[in-house]
C-alpha cells in the first residue's frame, strides 16, 4: 500500500518533466498524509494541467462522505470491477509526482519506518485515479486514489504492496484517457523492476503527519534508534503542595 509520501524536487523540475501549463510554487513536503491535497497531473481538453486534490477517493455517487470509507489506494487487479473506481480508471487517470514513499515493517515486535526512493534520485509518476465528488449543495471536491499493485521479490522484503510507478516514457499513455477503456494501460500496473528503489530506515517522528522536515527522510543513526526504543520512563505524579500552616499565634522553630 501507500499511506505516507513525499514530493522533495523543486517546482519547476516537476513542471518540466510532467510537462502541465501551470507554474505552481509548494514547498517540499516531507511526510504527505491522506485527506490532505496533494499535487495530481491529468489530461484536460488535449493538455496537461496541475491540480490539487485531496487524497482519498469519493465516488461521485457517494451521498455522504463522512459516512464513506477513505479510499486511499486502489488496488490494480481488481480496478475494473470495483464500482468505485472502474469509471475512474477508464475516463480519469492521472499522475502524483512524488520523490519516494515511506512502509512499515515489524521487526522485534516494533514497527519500523522506511523510506523509499528510485536508486538514481529520479521523481516518480505514481498512477492515480481521480473522481470529482458534487454535493447536494453544489459544492465540489476533487478526490483521488494511488493505484498499488503486487510487490516484486525485492520489495516484498518490506511490504507485500506497492504503488504503480509510471515510467516517464509512458506517461502521455497513462494519461490519455481518449478511448474511454483501461485497456491500453493494463499493462503498465506493475510493480517496478528488482533494483530501480533502494530505501532505508527513518525515525519514528513520520509516523505522526504534523511532523514535516528534512530529517525524516534521513537514515536512521544508532543512537536515534537506541533513543525511540528505550523503555519510556514511568511518570512520576505530582507533587501535592505543602499543607498551608495556620497561624494559632503560638509561633513555631520548624
Amino acid at each position: 500500500m501507500c499511506g505516507r509520501f513525499v514530493i522533495t524536487s523543486p517546482p519547476e523540475a516537476l513542471r518540466r518533466i510532467f510537462g502541465y501549463l501551470e507554474q505552481p510554487n509548494f514547498p517540499p513536503r516531507h511526510n504527505i498524509a491522506p485527506t490532505q491535497p496533494i499535487p495530481v497531473v491529468l489530461i484536460e481538453n488535449g493538455t496537461r494541467h496541475f491540480h490539487l486534490m485531496r487524497w482519498g477517493l469519493i465516488p461521485s455517487w457517494v451521498k455522504d462522505p463522512r459516512k464513506f470509507t477513505l479510499l486511499i489506494n486502489a488496488r490494480s487487479e481488481t480496478v475494473l470491477d470495483k464500482p468505485a473506481f472502474k469509471n475512474a480508471v477508464r475516463r480519469r487517470r492521472c499522475l502524483i509526482p512524488a520523490d519516494g514513499y515511506y512502509e512499515w515493517q515489524v521487526v522485534d515486535g516494533r514497527k519500523r519506518p522506511y523510506f523509499i526512493y528510485r536508486r538514481d534520485r529520479q521523481p516518480l509518476g505514481l498512477a492515480g485515479l481521480a473522481e470529482t465528488w458534487m454535493g447536494p449543495n453544489g459544492e465540489e471536491l476533487d478526490t483521488v486514489a494511488i493505484v498499488t499493485t503486487a510487490a516484486s521479490p525485492e520489495l516484498s522484503a518490506l511490504h507485500h504492496r506497492v504503488p504503480v510507478a509510471i515510467d516517464e516514457v509512458d506517461f502521455a499513455r497513462w494519461l490519455d484517457c481518449s478511448e474511454d477503456s483501461a485497456d491500453p494501460v493494463l499493462k503498465l500496473m506493475v510493480p517496478p523492476p528488482d533494483g530501480t528503489f533502494t530505501w532505508h530506515e527513518v525515525s519514528r517522528r513520520v509516523n505522526h503527519a504534523d511532523n514535516d522536515d528534512a530529517q525524516l527522510v534521513l537514515p536512521i543513526t544508532d543512537e536515534e534508534r537506541a533513543a525511540e526504543e528505550a523503555p519510556k520512563a514511568a511518570k512520576r505524579p505530582a507533587r501535592k503542595p505543602p499543607p498551608v500552616a495556620t497561624d494559632d499565634g503560638q509561633g513555631s522553630l520548624f
